[in-house]
């Protein structure tokens, strides 16, 4: 499978963006912000980074709990929900690269969730966690959650799975290249009548590699869900030394 490594830049308009506004239920997004709330440790009142934000699904939850947001995203479409979404416009929106963060310990937390990390190539997924380390004040939190762990993705890759969300179906051709490490992924969305196919790529880092990559990045990690055969991803809570 063909993909092209700066996929990402074009891959979330329209019915991308669309599909994941219906893809969870708010009593999902409920839960996962009290989750985040705990792993992160912060009092309400604390400055929050959401990167890739997407359109504020989580952001928008912890901005009503009390906590100052940030979102960070290169969609424009997705931060344009985003924005309309936030009716009191309290939560800074800015549309950028995931490496640019260009605040110097500003932040007393941070977290990244969903299938968002290792879009980038190994530098680019590098630069992007010192980034988010630059922002974090000296022993601020970091929550990372993802899917893209080796282990959990040779045991849990199917290579035709299929979802609905919405009035959006998709189907999803998975293919993994072991020379490279990446899962290389097939994207087919049918929607009011019309079929558009996507294709995207994310780089699966070994359990010890994705630790060894974050404490590279200038974090100590606690690992807050180690990986286990049952679970679907992983979440890493790292601290910044």
């Amino acid at each position: 499978m063909n993909v092209q490594s700066n996929w990402w830049e074009t891959f979330f308009t329209g019915v991308a963006v669309d599909m994941w506004l219906q893809a969870l239920p708010e009593e999902h997004t409920r839960r996962e912000a009290a989750r985040l709330e705990t792993l992160l440790a912060v009092a309400p009142g604390a400055e929050v980074l959401d990167v890739p934000c997407g359109a504020g699904r989580l952001a928008l939850v912890l901005a009503q709990r009390g906590y100052r947001l940030t979102g960070v995203d290169r969609s424009v479409e997705s931060l344009q929900h985003a924005r309309r979404a936030d009716g009191s416009s309290d939560i800074g929106w800015e549309q950028r690269d995931m490496r640019d963060l260009p605040w110097s310990g500003r932040f007393d937390a941070a977290f990244c969730l969903g299938n968002s990390f290792g879009y980038l190539d190994d530098e680019g997924n590098h630069a992007f966690l010192r980034a988010v380390r630059q922002t974090l004040k000296k022993g601020a939190r970091f929550v990372l959650e993802t899917p893209m762990v080796l282990e959990n993705v040779l045991l849990h890759i199917q290579p035709r799975p299929w979802w609905k969300a919405g009035d959006v179906y998709l189907l999803v051709e998975n293919q993994y290249d072991a020379a490279t490490e990446r899962l290389n992924i097939e994207y087919t969305f049918v929607a009011k009548g019309r079929v558009e196919v996507r294709r995207g790529s994310h780089r699966a880092y070994a359990y010890r590699e994705l630790v060894e990559l974050l404490e590279s990045s200038g974090f100590s990690v606690d690992v807050a869900e180690p990986w286990t055969r049952e679970a679907h991803v992983v979440s890493f809570v790292a601290t910044a030394a």
